[in-house]
């Protein structure tokens, strides 16, 4: 397969000197763990109360509260649900037809407009087939209708998609731009290449437009070099910008670069090395993770800050997260811990997607144990409530 035949590289020179007959050729610059600690596995967190909020989902992506209290969730296969506050019932929000569903592909990122409570905008990226049968992505506007919403305009449209490895993950800065998140499409070369939005980190006004500051002249193109983005959060002491990133943690790949999942911290222009290097090799050309994992996949996806650390949905890692940084040595990280995980890649809840602070201060995390990726036994997706210590 093409993808694979990419996977093994080795070129530390700038981007626009490689040619796809190099790359081919090459062998991968494989480094270091950067984190200085081992995880510590916690199936139950002493003082923290966890609880099922709701359940019968069908494969959650986004899971975003309203600032009434209600909840809504986007699922893959096209349909938001909202679940009123106080309640634990699902009703149906709205549903995107035009979503395409295959694999990896359907609805999946979801935000609110910093100003919703003024003009009830709702954000969502989904996969869909165009005029030319071209599986694509855009990113869509909806407004608020109470117990429901309406597809408003197009906001940013023909992002490359693929069934798998396409990205997904939107969220709104501290700056009011639109953040998106991309993935390689199993083609790892584009990741270099910053003529295509793949395996990228793309910003965008809330209209759609290219900020003047940002990168690259007339590109949406924040950062490079990723993989897959599958997760967006700020530090809300500092305004620092991170994401998280799937490694290559298929069954068919082999040795030293295999897993390589990723916490990154974002650099406006930053090259992240996909597929030139993995791990942390400290090459002045590549910026290296805050955390990787090379022993078993962990994927992780959607994140919040929330007491000062930073909490990480794990799909294949089966966990919640729980990064303590030391932000005054540009966020080392301290320690790691595995919430409601016994070992790697077993866990008490399954695969986790994203996960959010709700308005009653306490977190919520979505899994995603129904996209046929999860144990037998885990074939149910829910909501968990997470209450940490006040």
């Amino acid at each position: 397969m093409r993808h694979l035949a990419l996977l093994f590289l080795l070129f530390a020179v700038l981007p626009n000197a490689i040619s796809q007959q190099d790359i081919r050729k090459a062998q991968p610059i494989i480094g270091e763990v950067p984190q200085k600690v081992s995880d510590t596995f916690m199936p139950v967190i002493e003082g923290v109360k966890t609880s099922v909020w709701v359940e019968n989902l069908t494969i959650p992506w986004s899971l975003r509260f309203l600032p009434n209290g209600d909840a809504l969730v986007a699922q893959r296969p096209g349909t938001i649900v909202r679940i009123p506050a106080g309640t634990n019932s699902q009703q149906t929000y709205l549903e995107i037809t035009e979503v395409t569903h295959e694999v990896d592909a359907g609805l999946m990122g979801m935000d609110l407009h910093p100003d919703f409570e003024k003009n009830g905008w709702i954000y969502v990226m989904y996969a869909y087939r165009n005029e030319q049968n071209e599986l694509t992505s855009k990113i869509v506007r909806l407004i608020h209708r109470g117990d429901s919403a309406e597809v408003d305009q197009i906001i940013f449209d023909n992002i490359p998609a693929y069934a798998i490895h396409l990205g997904g993950r939107i969220a709104f800065g501290p700056d009011g731009m639109l953040y998106i998140g991309t993935g390689d499409l199993a083609n790892p070369y584009l990741a270099q290449d910053l003529t295509s939005l793949a395996s990228k980190i793309l910003r965008i006004t809330s209209e759609g437009r290219i900020p003047s500051d940002n990168p690259f002249p007339n590109s949406p193109v924040y950062s490079y070099g990723h993989r897959v983005v599958q997760g967006f959060a700020w530090d809300p002491q500092t305004g620092t910008f991170f994401s998280s990133e799937h490694g290559p943690s298929g069954a068919e790949v082999e040795g030293d670069v295999r897993y390589r999942d990723e916490i990154n911290l974002v650099h406006k222009g930053g090259n992240y090395g996909w597929p030139l290097v993995v791990g942390a090799p400290q090459i002045a050309d590549y910026i290296d993770p805050i955390a990787s994992w090379n022993l078993a996949a962990v994927p992780p996806a959607g994140m919040v800050f929330h007491g000062g650390n930073l909490y990480v949905a794990s799909l294949g890692g089966q966990a919640i997260l729980r990064l303590v940084l030391d932000r005054e040595n540009n966020f080392q990280v301290k320690k790691i811990e595995r919430w409601y995980s016994y070992a790697p890649s077993r866990g008490i809840y399954g695969r986790f997607r994203d996960i959010t602070l709700g308005p009653d201060g306490h977190l919520y995390a979505v899994t995603s144990n129904t996209d046929g990726r999860a144990p037998v036994q885990l074939n149910d997706d829910k909501i968990i409530k997470i209450e940490l210590p006040q």
